[in-house]
Parts: structure tokens; sequence; C-alpha cells
């Protein structure tokens, strides 16, 4: 049975201060690849052809702020319980989106 590998440490960190730096700053063209790819694939947001168009979505930085704080219930995965297939990955995104709603509660 096959399993979806969790993120680094490293990854994580990529991840968090990319979105931290896009809403302190305003500016989406601060949004890393890292930060899109796990973005994209969360609840709630729609698909992208790429990172650009991603971009391109939400150049407006509220947009995305509100659309993460919206979308928080939605990315908790609390359908997944503990001993079952891909709970420790489920669980690490959903700490990772519940550290990006705080970074945009505190903009």
């Amino acid at each position: 049975m096959n399993t979806i590998s969790l993120h680094s440490p490293r990854q994580v960190q990529l991840i968090v201060s990319s979105v931290s730096k896009v809403m302190k700053t305003g500016n989406i063209q601060n949004l890393s690849k890292a930060a899109y790819n796990y973005l994209y694939l969360c609840s709630g947001f729609i698909a992208h052809f790429n990172h650009a168009g991603f971009k391109a979505a939400y150049s407006n930085v509220e947009k995305l702020r509100h659309h993460i704080l919206q979308n928080k219930a939605n990315n908790q995965w609390n359908n997944f319980r503990a001993g079952e297939k891909d709970y420790e990955y489920y669980m690490q995104k959903k700490s990772i989106y519940n550290e990006l709603c705080k970074i945009c509660q505190n903009v």
C-alpha cells in the first residue's frame, strides 16, 4: 500500500514563509513554487494551469487572504483517523493550513 510522502521541515518552512511574505508585502509575486504546490491542492482553490496562472488569479492578495480564511473548515481533513492510510500526511496538511490561517488573521 503506497502512502503520500510528508513535507520535509524545510518544505513546510518554505510554504509558510512564502505565504507570510505575500501577506506582509501585498505582492503575489512573492508566492514560491512550494507554496503554490501546497495551496492549489487545498480544498476551495480552483485549478490553475500553472504557478503564473495562480498568481494572476490572486494578483489581489486580499482575495487570496480571504480564500485561505474562508476555506479553513474545508481543509481540516477531520475524516481521517489515526492508523488510517495517509493520516499523518493529512494532519500535516491541516497543521500547515492552520498556520497559514494564523498569518492571514494577523495581517
